[in-house]
């Protein structure tokens, strides 16, 4: 079994994530530290691409940085922290939950707006047509 290894830069295109901000969550902790190559330079494992995916998905979803790092903090002792980690993750998916409830009550709003202005707009027509004959 080969370990696939990338580079930061691959990992950089892959994720979307600049190499700078790849530097900043190592440096900040919500990324681990990462094997090195004999030159220094990073060496990421399948691990370490699994782990920024959730991270980002973490940070898609609003969670904010600070969270995020408590979360990573939390990940890196173990086992013995897995009640805490659920219930971050619990918290933030409930917060989530209220945010796309409120996220489709505005949707709701905008689609009626909508329906409000093509009805104008039909009415208008049908009025200006009537005028021309």
């Amino acid at each position: 079994m080969t370990t696939s290894i990338i580079s930061i830069s691959e990992l950089s295109q892959r994720s979307g994530v600049s190499q700078h901000t790849l530097r900043y969550y190592e440096k900040a902790a919500v990324l681990a530290p990462v094997t090195r190559a004999a030159n220094g330079h990073r060496r990421y494992l399948a691990s370490d691409v699994a782990w920024l995916a959730f991270v980002l998905r973490l940070k898609a979803t609003g969670m904010p940085l600070a969270e995020i790092k408590q979360y990573a903090e939390l990940r890196s002792q173990g086992d013995m922290t897995v009640p805490q980690r659920l219930a971050v993750l619990e918290l933030h998916r409930a917060r989530l939950v209220v945010n796309i409830q409120e996220l489709s009550n505005n949707l709701a709003a905008l689609d009626d707006k909508i329906g409000v202005y093509r009805q104008s707009m039909r009415s208008t027509r049908k009025s200006t047509q009537k005028s021309k004959k």
